[in-house]
């Protein structure tokens, strides 16, 4: 039986996408879910594409109800992949998927990474310090941001006439290559 999977997205999706298309037509694992705080976030579009549910919320129904828990537990979600999203996640719903919850940091933790460090503050971050390196890290979610134990990194070169936005599209080609294949793994080892 195919495992369930649930995306939590804020904007335009790309990550998500790649997503969706890889477990498309999956033996393994599908996308059934992808959750948003914002109403117009795009990544609701590219769901609606692929014939996901989706499902809006608010910082009170995010952080004060069962909400979302419910929701996820009804749909029999197996894991649950974060894509862009920006809200801490509130601790009884990383006690209800444990170890069954990852992120993408759009740099090598644990640098460049906690509150305020995503998009193009990492990358402006990772250019002013004149670093060699940067990358991606997938990692399980905990408590704080972008402190939970890593699974994978992946790296690529920062080069002399970067800009964030040079660096943002080399990035990309890791996460959307990457995240997708670091999912299938993580749910082939799932009971």
């Amino acid at each position: 039986m195919k495992k369930k999977i649930a995306i939590f997205a804020s904007g335009s999706g790309t990550n998500a996408e790649k997503i969706m298309s890889h477990f498309q037509h999956h033996e393994v694992g599908e996308v059934v879910l992808v959750l948003s705080n914002k109403p117009d976030a795009f990544v609701l579009e590219r769901a609606w594409k692929y014939n996901v549910s989706t499902h809006v919320f608010d910082r009170e129904r995010f952080y004060n109800s069962t909400e979302v828990i419910d929701l996820m537990n009804d749909t029999g979600i197996s894991l649950v992949v974060l894509a862009g999203f920006l809200w801490l996640v509130p601790s009884d719903l990383i006690r209800a998927f444990p170890d069954r919850m990852i992120n993408i940091h759009p740099a090598l933790l644990p640098d460049y990474g906690g509150k305020g460090m995503y998009g193009k503050y990492v990358h402006e971050a990772v250019i002013r310090n004149q670093e060699k390196e940067s990358g991606i890290s997938i990692h399980y979610v905990n408590e704080v941001y972008d402190e939970g134990k890593i699974i994978r990194q992946e790296k690529c070169r920062v080069k002399p006439d970067d800009t964030p936005e040079s660096l943002a599209k080399r990035i990309h080609l890791l996460e959307h290559k990457f995240y997708p294949l670091v999912i299938e793994e993580l749910l082939q080892g799932l009971d």
